[in-house]
């Protein structure tokens, strides 16, 4: 069942990642579905099944735990590159490339040590008492514990410095499942420990802490992930809506001032005015309606207070992302989750 569980969550948080891909860095997705992938595989149905065209061999785990440890270095590295302001961790993608390597170097040997019977969707609890599966284990999850701690040190440090709350808000979910997933791989390792001990009443009794934090640090991640790509639909949206708002509103003020002067008026016809996206053509409509009051300024006078309202109103809208740009800002976190 915490398998399901996990796999769900992961492909809840892959289609949330979906809309908008276009638009941004791909990383994120991509190490989703490369989790999403490894969870589904640890699946008792599809595990058995895909095991049994490799000979029952139990090498469905080891894709799984070889998929998992690469998802969780290219989500780690999308992260930090979105929570760090500079450029300063670009350096040590080829470190931690080589690192990567090497644990899926560790997890082949060490598999290929395991003396197995048969496919197991239990592989750890049927196998746990050999010391290459111990080892098996621990080099996965010492290296997922390592790389998710340096990613949630990350988040903490650099997330009072991202100028939208919304994405304070999502390097905080993010940074609290990592500090979760640390606290998973050290129940990981006491259990494969107290197995290998023979301890088996004391690991069963860890067991149920082991389900609930494995549900914990994918929500917290999962939410923490998906937050920025939903806000920003969301924002959209608003915004789309305030720009129809007012160039409706604008209509009028353009009638009476750009409308009476043609020599104001940009080389599109209004026939293609009316074509245009909203934002393009509040930003057209304004830059008219301001030419013909710089050329006429009289025009000035016909127009009322709610009219002088409207105006100013999509002036300080069109003004407010200028003012975002020009702010001395480092931080990629808006581009990159």
């Amino acid at each position: 069942m915490i398998q399901v569980v996990a796999a769900v969550l992961m492909w809840l948080l892959v289609i949330s990642l979906l809309p908008g891909t276009r638009r941004r860095d791909h990383s994120v997705l991509t190490a989703a579905i490369t989790i999403a992938v490894a969870m589904t595989l640890n699946i008792d149905p599809v595990y058995t099944s895909l095991d049994e065209a490799f000979a029952a061999r139990n090498y469905v785990d080891l894709l799984a735990n070889v998929s998992m440890v690469v998802g969780i270095y290219f989500l780690s590295k999308a992260i930090i590159r979105a929570a760090t302001p500079e450029d300063a961790g670009e350096g040590r993608d080829a470190i931690g490339a080589v690192v990567l390597g090497v644990v899926i170097l560790g997890l082949v040997s060490s598999f290929s040590f395991i003396t197995t019977h048969g496919s197991s969707t239990r592989f750890m609890l049927d196998y746990g008492d050999q010391f290459p599966a111990a080892l098996y284990s621990a080099i996965q999850f010492v290296y997922i514990g390592y790389v998710v701690s340096i990613t949630g040190a990350t988040c903490f440090r650099f997330r009072p410095g991202m100028s939208r709350p919304y994405y304070r808000l999502a390097f905080t979910f993010i940074g609290i499942g990592c500090a979760l997933a640390v606290l998973l791989v050290s129940l990981v390792l006491v259990m494969d420990t107290l197995h290998l001990q023979g301890r088996l009443d004391a690991m069963r009794a860890v067991s149920p802490a082991y389900d609930v934090t494995v549900v914990a640090a994918l929500a917290f991640l999962c939410v923490g992930l998906a937050i920025p790509p939903v806000a920003r639909r969301i924002l959209r949206l608003k915004d789309a809506a305030t720009e129809d708002d007012l160039v409706r509103g604008l209509r009028v003020v353009w009638d009476k001032t750009a409308g009476m002067r043609q020599d104001v008026r940009l080389q599109l016809g209004v026939e293609d005015l009316a074509q245009q996206a909203p934002a393009l053509k509040l930003h057209r409509m304004l830059v008219e309606v301001q030419d013909a009051l710089l050329v006429e300024p009289g025009l000035a006078s016909s127009l009322d207070i709610r009219e002088l309202r409207v105006l100013s109103a999509a002036e300080n809208y069109l003004a407010g992302p200028i003012e975002r740009g020009t702010k001395a800002r480092k931080q990629r976190g808006e581009r990159a989750l």
